[in-house]
């Protein structure tokens, strides 16, 4: 009985011990200024993963001026005390963090918020900033002049990479953050509207006209565009999705640029067989007329192509291009920047494949031709930020992909180029995720393959 007792007693003993004490409070924190991209180490933010935008805008051409709120949903991924949006030359008015008033400051192209109290980290919250200006190009000419330009009369331009969604509402501004986007836009009548996703239905009051748009997939923030002025607009339905394309008054009806992209919906069930199912809910095309615009993007699900590409005749391998940017950079988009080649790359080998599919130069001379004459000081793997949009990012990294598809063989890669576009559809993927992919493809490590074809300076030996 002695020894039953002692054990009772160390037993209730230990119970008491065992109970948990008080939660300790959250340390809260300021997220981060930058999401920490080696290349652009203060675009984006952190402490925050965005779920949405829902922008409600008023764009009134005569004075540039633009205004309107922009509610962002999201969730904390640590216990923040304040955030931080991207926002370039624009001011906000008012700012309220689930619907309680919070204070804010500019800071250079930084909106810096605090709202009343803590967010815990994995807590949704919503913020809608009230705001307003006259937005302006980046400054920066990474890719080509970008962010929000004025484009005649009664036009403007939101377009560009690395940035530009900064220029014309409060964003993440990194691709590391995709989220969905919701665009309502408010302009004088008989001007026209044309942004991301599926349209959806529009008012007219007192002169003023809104348009709607929305794109339910994850979107990288440069990817968001809207296009603003006098255009001839075809609605139609592709493989069951919104075919939305359009092109400005100023070029000819039934010119190069309007004959390049009725081909969208063909182009697209080319690409199809190649890289698998069209990832998005809508498809189609914009064509600028705008001198400052010597580019196409591809703005998600409604590439943006400058007449630029169509002065001489009609183009389609710019559009097979920009599609195959869907899979490529939109669905499947990049962590960082450094990696841009798969991006890039895959584009690139995709124009090479329609290219063959016509009839014309097989993807095999394109390769060799461009193998023949190539400089491989240039390397796509590492291109630094100057290299961004260098010939070797695009035509080094098609290359890259043609030696893989000769190294693994047809069946084999194909195969690959399904299942990484399945794999990782609506994310974000680094060269690093690829090379184990391609590796477990050929049942051996292609890590030597790659740094041949991506980081040697010299030439690499021929598959």
């Amino acid at each position: 009985m002695r020894v039953w007792a002692v054990g009772l007693v160390l037993l209730v003993a230990g119970c008491s011990a065992a109970t948990p004490g008080p939660t300790p409070s959250p340390v809260f924190s300021a997220g981060a200024d930058g999401a920490g991209d080696p290349y652009f180490p203060k675009y984006g933010n952190g402490g925050y993963d965005v779920g949405g935008y829902d922008l409600s805008l008023r764009y009134d051409p005569s004075s540039g001026r633009l205004e309107g709120t922009a509610a962002i949903t999201a969730t904390a991924t640590q216990d923040l005390s304040r955030f931080n949006l991207d926002l370039a030359g624009l001011s906000a008015t008012a700012v309220t963090v689930e619907g309680v008033t919070a204070r804010f400051s500019a800071e250079g192209a930084e909106l810096v918020v605090t709202p009343a109290t803590g967010i815990p980290s994995g807590r949704g919250f919503t913020a809608v900033v009230a705001y307003a200006g006259v937005p302006a190009p980046t400054g920066t000419d990474t890719l080509g002049t970008g962010g929000w330009l004025r484009n005649g009369r009664e036009g403007a331009v939101a377009l560009g990479q690395p940035e530009s969604a900064s220029t014309w509402f409060p964003v993440n501004d990194h691709p590391s953050d995709k989220a969905t986007f919701r665009l309502a836009m408010t302009v004088p009548d008989g001007v026209e509207v044309i942004a991301n996703g599926v349209p959806g239905p529009k008012d007219t009051v007192g002169g003023w006209t809104t348009w709607r748009w929305a794109e339910s997939s994850p979107m990288a923030s440069y990817l968001a565009t809207v296009v603003i002025g006098q255009y001839r607009i075809t609605e139609s339905t592709h493989a069951g999705r919104p075919m939305v394309i359009a092109v400005p008054e100023s070029l000819p009806a039934d010119g190069a640029a309007a004959k390049s992209l009725a081909r969208t919906g063909e182009i697209t069930d080319f690409l199809e067989t190649q890289f698998g199912p069209y990832p998005f809910d809508a498809n189609g095309g914009v064509v600028v007329d705008e001198d400052r615009i010597r580019y196409a993007l591809e703005t998600q699900s409604r590439p943006v192509y400058g007449n630029t590409f169509f002065l001489t005749g009609e183009n389609t391998g710019v559009v097979a291009h920009e599609l195959a940017h869907q899979w490529f950079g939109d669905s499947v988009a990049l962590a960082r920047w450094q990696d841009i080649w798969l991006n890039e790359g895959f584009a690139t080998y995709a124009e090479w494949l329609w290219s063959e599919h016509l009839g014309q130069q097989t993807a095999q001379q394109i390769f060799d031709r461009r193998y023949a004459g190539f400089s491989w000081a240039e390397t796509p793997g590492d291109p630094t930020v100057r290299g961004l949009f260098s010939n070797a990012v695009y035509q080094r990294g098609g290359m890259t992909v043609h030696a893989l598809r000769k190294t693994l063989g047809d069946d084999a890669f194909f195969t690959l180029v399904k299942s990484w576009t399945a794999e990782h559809r609506d994310g974000n993927v680094t060269t690093d995720q690829f090379i184990k992919a391609a590796s477990t493809a050929a049942g051996r490590d292609l890590s030597t393959f790659f740094e041949a074809w991506l980081t040697a300076k010299t030439q690499p030996p021929k598959p």
